[in-house]
């Protein structure tokens, strides 16, 4: 199989940017189904680079029942070591304006599903990955400064709340967000960054912001977010071949070691099978 060491996890259109070459089809499976949809491989500034839609093909998946540990994993067969999120988003302060992208910091998950699964590590083999920076610092270093060398918008810093959607907030709930000190709002990220972690992917998120939610005096519409996400795809489709042909793809930040010291089960106790499971995640350790 071909190794990839870069992935977007986006919407569709997203592998129809202008620039990429030789494209291919991948259709894999995992252990947890398969992923949103099949991966479309190109070269992108030198670099092979997959793409995954993360609703699927047209949109089908709503936030709650998008695959997100079949997603990574499928990443992570593939080699990848490097994902670009591109996830919509509305914001929560009034210097945050729509048309702005944000790379963030910090997240908070006020999910409630179990969303297909929030972690690979389940009985039979416990591991306690860290997440007090969910995403990779260096890695969104190198994101954020893609979109500022093309003197677009673009804020470094935020807390991301993940709501479970697929409905948007309430003027209460928005409100409260706010008072908590989150910076923007989407239904997504979660779990998919911490699932990144675990398997020693450097994530990071390029959000690009399309309304400012239900706090402000225009609250937000699926027509208002479609009138802004053209607009904001424009400018990320010219910042992601600057991010990959400036990547090291060869460079190892603290997220490719995350599992490291996250072991607890003993190695008498963890099964064959779950190794073979794993291997992919875990096949270095084990």
């Amino acid at each position: 199989m071909e190794q990839v060491k870069i992935a977007v996890i986006g919407g569709s259109g997203l592998y129809n940017m202008p620039g990429i070459t030789d494209k291919e089809t991948v259709t894999l499976t995992t252990p947890y189904g398969d992923p949103s949809s099949e991966i479309v491989i190109g070269t992108l500034r030198g670099k092979r680079v997959a793409f995954l839609a993360r609703h699927g093909n047209g949109h089908i998946y709503t936030p709650s029942t998008v695959p997100y540990r079949a997603n990574i994993y499928a990443l992570k067969m593939l080699g990848v070591r490097f994902i670009i999120s591109v996830s919509a988003c509305g914001s929560l302060r009034e210097d945050y304006a729509p048309g702005h992208i944000v790379i963030p910091d910090q997240l908070y998950d006020n999910t409630k599903s179990e969303r297909g699964g929030r972690t690979f590590f389940e009985t039979g083999l416990v591991a306690h990955v860290g997440v007090a920076d969910p995403f990779c610092p260096e890695w969104n270093d190198q994101l954020y400064a893609a979109v500022d060398n093309l003197g677009e918008t673009v804020h470094q810093g935020g807390t991301f709340i993940t709501i479970e959607g697929p409905r948007f907030s309430t003027r209460g709930e928005s409100h409260i967000f706010r008072q908590w000190g989150c910076s923007i709002i989407g239904m997504t990220t979660s779990p998919e960054a911490f699932l990144a972690r675990e398997a020693e992917i450097a994530y990071g998120v390029m959000a690009h912001i399309t309304d400012y939610d239900v706090w402000h005096e225009h609250p937000v519409t699926v027509e208002m977010v479609l009138k802004t996400v053209d607009h904001n795809l424009e400018i990320l489709q010219r910042a992601i071949p600057v991010a990959v042909e400036n990547l090291d793809t060869e460079a190892v930040y603290d997220c490719h070691n995350a599992l490291k010291t996250a072991f607890m089960t003993k190695r008498p106790q963890i099964s064959a099978e779950m190794v073979e499971k794993l291997k992919p995640i875990v096949g270095r350790y084990y």
